[in-house]
Protein backbone atom coordinates (compact mmCIF):
# COMPACT_ATOMS: atom_id res chain seq x y z
CA UNK A 1 0.00 0.00 0.00
CA UNK A 2 1.54 3.24 -1.10
CA UNK A 3 2.76 5.38 1.82
CA UNK A 4 1.30 9.00 0.04
CA UNK A 5 -0.85 9.96 -2.46
CA UNK A 6 0.23 12.43 -5.23
CA UNK A 7 -1.67 13.65 -7.98
CA UNK A 8 -0.33 15.67 -11.06
CA UNK A 9 -3.71 16.49 -12.98
CA UNK A 10 -3.77 20.46 -13.42
CA UNK A 11 -6.39 22.52 -11.58
CA UNK A 12 -9.49 23.57 -13.26
CA UNK A 13 -10.15 27.42 -13.70
CA UNK A 14 -13.55 28.10 -14.30
CA UNK A 15 -13.68 31.61 -16.63
CA UNK A 16 -17.28 33.42 -16.94
CA UNK A 17 -18.05 35.85 -19.07
CA UNK A 18 -21.06 38.43 -18.46
CA UNK A 19 -22.20 40.32 -21.77
CA UNK A 20 -22.30 43.96 -21.89
CA UNK A 21 -26.13 44.73 -22.14
CA UNK A 22 -26.17 46.52 -25.72
CA UNK A 23 -27.27 50.21 -24.87
CA UNK A 24 -28.75 52.97 -27.36
CA UNK A 25 -26.27 55.99 -26.16
CA UNK A 26 -28.25 58.10 -28.33
CA UNK A 27 -31.07 57.67 -26.19
CA UNK A 28 -29.66 57.46 -23.15
CA UNK A 29 -28.19 60.90 -23.70
CA UNK A 30 -31.17 62.36 -24.75
CA UNK A 31 -33.45 61.60 -21.61
CA UNK A 32 -30.51 63.00 -19.27
CA UNK A 33 -30.38 66.47 -21.72
CA UNK A 34 -34.32 66.58 -21.21
CA UNK A 35 -33.88 65.25 -17.43
CA UNK A 36 -31.36 68.52 -16.85
CA UNK A 37 -33.37 70.96 -18.59
CA UNK A 38 -36.23 70.10 -17.34
CA UNK A 39 -34.86 70.59 -13.73
CA UNK A 40 -33.11 73.61 -15.04
CA UNK A 41 -35.99 75.27 -16.26
CA UNK A 42 -37.98 74.31 -12.47
CA UNK A 43 -35.11 75.69 -10.93
CA UNK A 44 -34.99 79.28 -13.18
CA UNK A 45 -38.74 79.49 -12.79
CA UNK A 46 -38.93 79.28 -9.46
CA UNK A 47 -36.92 82.36 -8.68
CA UNK A 48 -38.94 84.11 -11.54
CA UNK A 49 -41.83 83.70 -9.38
CA UNK A 50 -40.26 85.48 -7.13
CA UNK A 51 -40.27 88.13 -8.94
CA UNK A 52 -36.34 87.94 -9.84
CA UNK A 53 -34.73 88.21 -13.36
CA UNK A 54 -31.54 88.24 -14.73
CA UNK A 55 -28.91 90.18 -13.68
CA UNK A 56 -25.37 90.84 -13.75
CA UNK A 57 -22.87 89.28 -10.96
CA UNK A 58 -21.54 91.29 -8.99
CA UNK A 59 -18.22 89.45 -8.80
CA UNK A 60 -14.62 90.43 -8.61
CA UNK A 61 -14.19 90.33 -12.07
CA UNK A 62 -16.59 92.76 -12.78
CA UNK A 63 -15.33 95.27 -10.12
CA UNK A 64 -11.39 94.96 -12.10
CA UNK A 65 -13.19 95.37 -15.60
CA UNK A 66 -14.16 98.97 -14.20
CA UNK A 67 -11.42 99.47 -12.01
CA UNK A 68 -8.98 99.04 -15.32
CA UNK A 69 -10.70 101.64 -17.04
CA UNK A 70 -9.13 104.53 -15.09
CA UNK A 71 -5.44 102.94 -16.43
CA UNK A 72 -6.66 102.61 -20.24
CA UNK A 73 -7.64 105.76 -20.79
CA UNK A 74 -10.08 107.37 -18.54
CA UNK A 75 -8.02 108.41 -15.76
CA UNK A 76 -9.90 111.85 -16.24
CA UNK A 77 -13.47 110.33 -15.30
CA UNK A 78 -15.35 110.70 -11.70
CA UNK A 79 -14.76 107.59 -9.94
CA UNK A 80 -17.25 106.75 -7.22
CA UNK A 81 -16.24 104.63 -4.17
CA UNK A 82 -18.14 103.82 -1.00
CA UNK A 83 -19.76 100.88 0.16
CA UNK A 84 -23.43 99.79 -1.16
CA UNK A 85 -24.74 102.80 -0.29
CA UNK A 86 -22.96 103.87 -2.84
CA UNK A 87 -23.76 101.28 -4.76
CA UNK A 88 -27.35 101.18 -4.91
CA UNK A 89 -28.10 105.02 -4.42
CA UNK A 90 -25.99 106.76 -7.00
CA UNK A 91 -27.96 106.28 -10.51
CA UNK A 92 -25.37 106.63 -13.58
CA UNK A 93 -27.94 107.20 -16.13
CA UNK A 94 -29.40 110.31 -14.14
CA UNK A 95 -25.70 111.62 -13.38
CA UNK A 96 -24.85 110.95 -17.25
CA UNK A 97 -28.22 112.81 -18.18
CA UNK A 98 -27.54 115.81 -15.98
CA UNK A 99 -23.93 115.91 -16.20
CA UNK A 100 -22.64 114.47 -19.88
CA UNK A 101 -20.40 112.17 -18.08
CA UNK A 102 -21.31 108.70 -16.62
CA UNK A 103 -19.00 107.78 -13.73
CA UNK A 104 -16.91 105.02 -13.00
CA UNK A 105 -18.68 102.50 -10.24
CA UNK A 106 -16.12 101.64 -7.87
CA UNK A 107 -18.11 100.98 -4.65
CA UNK A 108 -18.22 97.85 -2.53
CA UNK A 109 -20.98 96.28 -0.78
CA UNK A 110 -20.03 95.69 3.08
CA UNK A 111 -16.35 97.16 2.44
CA UNK A 112 -15.16 100.61 3.79
CA UNK A 113 -14.06 102.45 0.74
CA UNK A 114 -10.50 103.29 2.49
CA UNK A 115 -8.41 100.24 0.46
CA UNK A 116 -9.97 101.69 -2.34
CA UNK A 117 -9.09 105.13 -1.63
CA UNK A 118 -5.09 104.22 -0.73
CA UNK A 119 -5.35 102.00 -4.22
CA UNK A 120 -6.40 105.24 -6.36
CA UNK A 121 -4.12 107.75 -4.07
CA UNK A 122 -0.94 105.05 -5.51
CA UNK A 123 -2.00 105.11 -9.03
CA UNK A 124 -0.95 108.28 -10.81
CA UNK A 125 -2.83 107.55 -13.99
CA UNK A 126 -6.25 108.80 -11.90
CA UNK A 127 -6.45 112.53 -12.00
CA UNK A 128 -10.19 112.95 -12.29
CA UNK A 129 -12.68 113.48 -9.69
CA UNK A 130 -12.98 110.97 -6.27
CA UNK A 131 -17.24 111.27 -4.77
CA UNK A 132 -16.26 109.01 -1.32
CA UNK A 133 -20.03 106.87 0.29
CA UNK A 134 -19.58 107.22 3.75
CA UNK A 135 -21.47 104.60 5.65
CA UNK A 136 -20.40 105.12 9.44
CA UNK A 137 -20.24 101.77 10.62
CA UNK A 138 -18.00 100.28 7.32
CA UNK A 139 -15.69 103.59 6.85
CA UNK A 140 -14.93 103.86 10.58
CA UNK A 141 -14.45 100.11 12.08
CA UNK A 142 -12.33 98.83 9.02
CA UNK A 143 -14.65 96.32 7.72
CA UNK A 144 -13.40 94.93 4.07
CA UNK A 145 -15.75 92.29 3.22
CA UNK A 146 -15.17 92.58 -0.47
CA UNK A 147 -11.02 93.71 0.26
CA UNK A 148 -9.92 91.07 -2.23
CA UNK A 149 -11.55 92.22 -5.47
CA UNK A 150 -9.05 95.12 -5.43
CA UNK A 151 -6.11 92.71 -6.14
CA UNK A 152 -7.73 91.49 -9.09
CA UNK A 153 -6.95 93.74 -11.93
CA UNK A 154 -3.43 92.84 -11.73
CA UNK A 155 -3.80 89.18 -10.23
CA UNK A 156 -6.55 87.91 -13.18
CA UNK A 157 -5.37 85.62 -15.70
CA UNK A 158 -6.64 85.43 -19.29
CA UNK A 159 -8.69 82.37 -18.82
CA UNK A 160 -10.55 84.47 -15.57
CA UNK A 161 -10.94 87.57 -17.77
CA UNK A 162 -12.56 85.71 -20.62
CA UNK A 163 -14.29 83.92 -18.09
CA UNK A 164 -16.12 87.10 -16.86
CA UNK A 165 -16.85 88.66 -20.13
CA UNK A 166 -18.61 85.73 -21.57
CA UNK A 167 -20.06 84.72 -18.71
CA UNK A 168 -21.88 88.82 -18.69
CA UNK A 169 -22.62 88.78 -22.21
CA UNK A 170 -24.00 85.33 -23.13
CA UNK A 171 -25.22 83.66 -20.03
CA UNK A 172 -26.47 86.17 -16.75
CA UNK A 173 -28.30 88.52 -19.09
CA UNK A 174 -30.73 85.34 -19.52
CA UNK A 175 -31.18 83.72 -16.44
CA UNK A 176 -32.10 84.49 -13.31
CA UNK A 177 -30.92 81.44 -10.79
CA UNK A 178 -26.72 82.63 -11.81
CA UNK A 179 -27.49 84.85 -8.77
CA UNK A 180 -25.12 83.75 -5.71
CA UNK A 181 -27.68 83.93 -3.40
CA UNK A 182 -30.01 81.78 -5.53
CA UNK A 183 -27.16 78.64 -5.69
CA UNK A 184 -28.35 75.08 -4.58
CA UNK A 185 -25.59 75.22 -1.45
CA UNK A 186 -26.85 78.43 -0.32
CA UNK A 187 -30.09 78.23 -0.36
CA UNK A 188 -29.55 74.60 1.70
CA UNK A 189 -27.39 76.36 3.88
CA UNK A 190 -30.33 78.78 4.90
CA UNK A 191 -33.01 75.68 5.48
CA UNK A 192 -34.39 75.58 9.34
CA UNK A 193 -31.49 73.02 10.36
CA UNK A 194 -31.76 72.03 13.88
CA UNK A 195 -29.44 74.55 15.90
CA UNK A 196 -26.30 73.18 17.34
CA UNK A 197 -25.98 73.48 21.33
CA UNK A 198 -22.76 76.42 21.90
CA UNK A 199 -23.01 77.32 18.14
CA UNK A 200 -24.09 81.07 17.57
CA UNK A 201 -26.38 80.87 14.18
CA UNK A 202 -26.72 84.44 11.95
CA UNK A 203 -28.54 85.12 8.81
CA UNK A 204 -27.19 86.35 5.95
CA UNK A 205 -27.40 89.13 3.91
CA UNK A 206 -29.95 88.60 0.98
CA UNK A 207 -30.54 89.34 -2.70
CA UNK A 208 -30.76 93.27 -2.16
CA UNK A 209 -30.83 94.39 -5.89
CA UNK A 210 -30.21 94.18 -9.66
CA UNK A 211 -27.38 95.38 -11.01
CA UNK A 212 -25.96 96.43 -14.55
CA UNK A 213 -22.75 95.60 -16.85
CA UNK A 214 -21.30 98.57 -15.73
CA UNK A 215 -22.02 97.90 -12.70
CA UNK A 216 -25.11 100.98 -11.85
CA UNK A 217 -26.89 99.29 -9.27
CA UNK A 218 -30.66 99.33 -8.47
CA UNK A 219 -32.76 97.81 -5.36
CA UNK A 220 -34.84 94.69 -5.61
CA UNK A 221 -38.25 95.79 -6.12
CA UNK A 222 -39.14 93.16 -3.73
CA UNK A 223 -37.87 94.55 -0.72
CA UNK A 224 -40.71 97.12 -1.65
CA UNK A 225 -43.57 95.28 -2.15
CA UNK A 226 -43.04 91.97 -0.48
CA UNK A 227 -43.37 93.19 3.81
CA UNK A 228 -41.97 90.28 4.78
CA UNK A 229 -38.63 90.21 3.30
CA UNK A 230 -38.23 93.68 3.79
CA UNK A 231 -38.71 92.89 7.70
CA UNK A 232 -36.25 90.06 7.05
CA UNK A 233 -33.49 92.59 5.56
CA UNK A 234 -34.30 94.84 8.50
CA UNK A 235 -33.71 91.65 10.96
CA UNK A 236 -30.74 90.92 9.43
CA UNK A 237 -29.07 94.57 9.70
CA UNK A 238 -30.11 94.49 13.55
CA UNK A 239 -28.32 91.36 14.15
CA UNK A 240 -24.85 94.18 13.56
CA UNK A 241 -26.19 96.80 16.09
CA UNK A 242 -23.51 96.47 18.69
CA UNK A 243 -20.05 95.90 18.79
CA UNK A 244 -18.91 92.94 17.26
CA UNK A 245 -18.07 90.07 20.12
CA UNK A 246 -14.66 90.64 21.48
CA UNK A 247 -14.68 94.15 20.83
CA UNK A 248 -14.11 97.03 23.22
CA UNK A 249 -15.18 101.00 23.06
CA UNK A 250 -11.60 101.85 23.32
CA UNK A 251 -10.73 98.93 20.62
CA UNK A 252 -13.45 100.58 18.44
CA UNK A 253 -12.11 103.89 19.14
CA UNK A 254 -8.72 102.82 17.70
CA UNK A 255 -10.16 101.20 15.33
CA UNK A 256 -11.74 104.70 13.87
CA UNK A 257 -8.57 106.98 14.33
CA UNK A 258 -6.69 104.46 12.44
CA UNK A 259 -9.04 104.90 9.38
CA UNK A 260 -8.90 108.26 9.79
CA UNK A 261 -5.21 108.63 9.31
CA UNK A 262 -5.16 106.20 6.37
CA UNK A 263 -8.27 108.33 4.47
CA UNK A 264 -6.08 111.45 5.91
CA UNK A 265 -2.97 110.45 3.74
CA UNK A 266 -4.77 109.12 1.00
CA UNK A 267 -6.35 112.04 0.73
CA UNK A 268 -3.18 114.53 1.06
CA UNK A 269 -1.76 112.69 -1.94
CA UNK A 270 -4.89 112.96 -4.35
CA UNK A 271 -5.09 116.35 -3.49
CA UNK A 272 -1.63 117.03 -4.35
CA UNK A 273 -2.09 115.42 -7.58
CA UNK A 274 -5.13 117.52 -8.39
CA UNK A 275 -7.66 115.38 -7.99
CA UNK A 276 -11.12 116.82 -6.76
CA UNK A 277 -12.58 114.70 -3.35
CA UNK A 278 -15.79 114.97 -2.34
CA UNK A 279 -17.33 112.94 0.52
CA UNK A 280 -20.73 111.85 0.70
CA UNK A 281 -23.09 110.43 3.58
CA UNK A 282 -26.20 108.90 1.83
CA UNK A 283 -29.35 108.60 4.09
CA UNK A 284 -30.39 105.53 6.90
CA UNK A 285 -33.26 105.01 8.88
CA UNK A 286 -34.97 104.22 11.92
CA UNK A 287 -33.24 101.07 13.39
CA UNK A 288 -29.81 101.65 11.50
CA UNK A 289 -30.05 105.16 11.52
CA UNK A 290 -30.17 105.00 15.73
CA UNK A 291 -27.39 102.86 15.88
CA UNK A 292 -25.33 104.73 13.60
CA UNK A 293 -26.10 108.02 16.05
CA UNK A 294 -25.25 106.00 18.89
CA UNK A 295 -21.93 103.95 17.84
CA UNK A 296 -20.71 106.75 15.21
CA UNK A 297 -21.57 110.11 16.72
CA UNK A 298 -21.46 112.78 13.36
CA UNK A 299 -18.94 114.96 15.59
CA UNK A 300 -16.23 112.04 16.01
CA UNK A 301 -16.98 110.44 12.36
CA UNK A 302 -17.35 112.70 9.98
CA UNK A 303 -17.15 115.67 10.96
CA UNK A 304 -13.42 115.02 12.68
CA UNK A 305 -13.10 113.54 8.23
CA UNK A 306 -14.30 116.68 6.84
CA UNK A 307 -11.79 118.47 9.72
CA UNK A 308 -8.78 116.50 8.88
CA UNK A 309 -8.76 115.92 5.65
CA UNK A 310 -10.03 119.46 4.64
CA UNK A 311 -12.00 117.82 1.89
CA UNK A 312 -15.93 119.01 1.61
CA UNK A 313 -18.21 116.70 2.38
CA UNK A 314 -22.67 116.52 1.58
CA UNK A 315 -24.07 115.05 4.32
CA UNK A 316 -27.68 113.97 4.13
CA UNK A 317 -28.67 115.99 7.33
CA UNK A 318 -27.47 119.65 5.80
CA UNK A 319 -29.75 119.48 3.18
CA UNK A 320 -33.69 119.65 3.01
CA UNK A 321 -33.75 118.50 -0.41
CA UNK A 322 -32.06 115.13 0.32
CA UNK A 323 -33.87 114.63 3.16
CA UNK A 324 -37.56 112.34 3.09
CA UNK A 325 -36.85 109.57 0.66
CA UNK A 326 -37.73 105.99 1.50
CA UNK A 327 -35.22 103.21 3.04
CA UNK A 328 -37.23 100.57 2.91
CA UNK A 329 -35.08 98.48 4.86
CA UNK A 330 -33.37 100.70 6.71
CA UNK A 331 -30.29 101.49 4.90
CA UNK A 332 -30.87 101.63 1.02
CA UNK A 333 -33.01 104.23 -1.17
CA UNK A 334 -35.28 102.38 -3.08
CA UNK A 335 -35.29 102.34 -7.13
CA UNK A 336 -37.42 104.83 -7.95
CA UNK A 337 -35.74 107.02 -4.56
CA UNK A 338 -32.70 106.89 -5.86
CA UNK A 339 -32.94 108.44 -9.07
CA UNK A 340 -34.73 111.04 -7.83
CA UNK A 341 -32.05 111.55 -4.96
CA UNK A 342 -29.21 111.47 -7.66
CA UNK A 343 -30.87 114.45 -9.42
CA UNK A 344 -31.12 116.24 -6.29
CA UNK A 345 -27.56 115.93 -5.08
CA UNK A 346 -26.60 116.98 -8.94
CA UNK A 347 -26.31 120.59 -8.13
CA UNK A 348 -25.16 120.23 -4.37
CA UNK A 349 -22.06 118.05 -5.68
CA UNK A 350 -21.75 120.82 -8.52
CA UNK A 351 -21.52 123.55 -6.07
Amino acid sequence: MPSSISSSEPEVTHTYERSTPVLRFGLAGLVAMVVFATLLGTWEQHWRNTGAGPSTVNSDGLWAMQRRRVDEGEGNATVLIGSSRMLFDFQLEVWERLDGTRPIQLALEGTTPVPVLEDLAADTNFTGRLFVGVAPDLFFSGFAYRAQAIATPTKETPAQRSGQWLAMHLLEPHLAFLEPDFSLFVVLARQAWPAREGVRSRIDVRKLDNLGKDRNSRMWARLETDSAYRALAQRIWAQNFGLPPGVTPAMADRGRDEQLARAVKAVSTLKARGVQVVFVRFPSADGYYAFEQKAFPRESTWDALLAQTGVPGVHFEDHPELQGFWTPEWSHLSASEADRYTAALYPIMKR
